[in-house]
């Protein structure tokens, strides 16, 4: 190294080597937004995805406005207020005591396992009613239940819903299972399904009341709606299973680094390097080089030209290797 090495380091020279080494100057984030990442919320569809289901759940909600036309002989509006995605469990803790339950109609798209439901909560059941009667005048009676006739007509619009939804679908033929389940909830599904929830505000021409219900249909069921290629069921053998791991194995990239050396420096010697200085390594010149992946060495070799480029020529394994 130079002899005339610099003992005292100026507020410059100091700027200049740390600008060397790659430092900079922290940045003011405090006016960066940032939305909070819920890790509750399932992110099971893509963006391309999401666009083609909000296609599909506006003609739904065009559908819905004729269907509703078809069986009250009046106006409405049907629009979308949400759609959302949600895990099972959410929905699996039981209502406290007192609370109001939604009418709720299991569908199924295979007469054996259930697929989703329509859900209306007891107010909006009763505001449907009394407009599927012709009676939209009437005073609401925040206690009063359905009648049989009421619940019968309610059922029938909501067989309806699962029509217009099996027609947009185009692969399934969605069917009541059952009659209204109240009071728990109807979906026989592990805590971990994933469930699309589409909220309807329904709208009377003419009028400010506005009701509202839910759809909930497990995301799978939708797969051919949004160009999702449905997951297989295969069952692979553990020696198939080790056999797709090993080969996995063998084609990811992997960073090999060769060191020649190294040696120490005070922070004074390093600003004071010049052109033409020599660095003692702590290597003798009949020592190999370190191959090393990660923090272990796993070859030595020597170095050597190839190509017009530098190279190491692999000479043995890493000391105390026996194998």
């Amino acid at each position: 190294m130079s002899g005339n090495a610099t003992h005292n380091l100026s507020k410059e020279r100091i700027r200049q080597l740390l600008a060397t080494v790659g430092s900079k100057p922290m940045e003011d984030t405090d006016s960066e937004e940032a939305t909070e990442y819920n890790w509750l919320e399932p992110r099971c569809l893509t963006r391309s995805q999401l666009d083609l289901l909000d296609g599909f759940v506006n003609k739904l909600a065009t559908a819905l406005a004729d269907k509703f036309f078809g069986f009250c002989r009046s106006k409405f509006d049907v629009t979308i207020a949400s759609t959302s995605f949600h895990f099972a469990r959410e929905f699996l803790q039981p209502a406290s005591e007192g609370e109001r339950h939604d009418y709720c109609l299991p569908f199924t798209r295979d007469g054996e396992h259930l697929c989703g439901c329509i859900a209306i909560p007891e107010q909006t059941a009763l505001v449907w009613a009394r407009q599927l009667l012709g009676d939209s005048e009437s005073e609401k009676d925040s206690n009063a239940t359905l009648s049989q006739l009421e619940e019968s007509l309610l059922f029938d619009l909501t067989s309806a819903f699962l029509e217009i939804l099996s027609t947009l679908h185009g692969g399934a033929d969605f069917r009541p299972a059952g009659g209204f389940v109240k009071d728990q909830w109807p979906l026989k599904v592990g805590e971990t399904e994933e469930l699309c929830r589409i909220f309807l505000d329904v709208n009377k021409a003419g009028s400010e009341e506005t009701s509202s219900a839910s759809i909930l249909v497990l995301c799978d069921e939708l797969n051919s709606v949004v160009g999702k290629a449905a997951q297989t069921s295969a069952i692979f053998s553990p020696e198939e299973i080790s056999k797709a791991n090993l080969n996995h194995l063998q084609v990811l990239p992997i960073t090999i680094t060769a060191q020649l050396g190294s040696t120490e420096l005070a922070f004074r010697e390093i600003t004071s390097l010049r052109a033409n200085d020599i660095l003692l390594l702590d290597k003798t010149v009949d020592q190999p080089v370190d191959l090393i992946v990660g923090n272990q060495i796993v070859n030595y070799g020597w170095p050597i030209k190839s190509a017009g480029k530098y190279a190491v020529a692999v000479t043995s394994a890493p000391l105390g290797d026996t194998s």
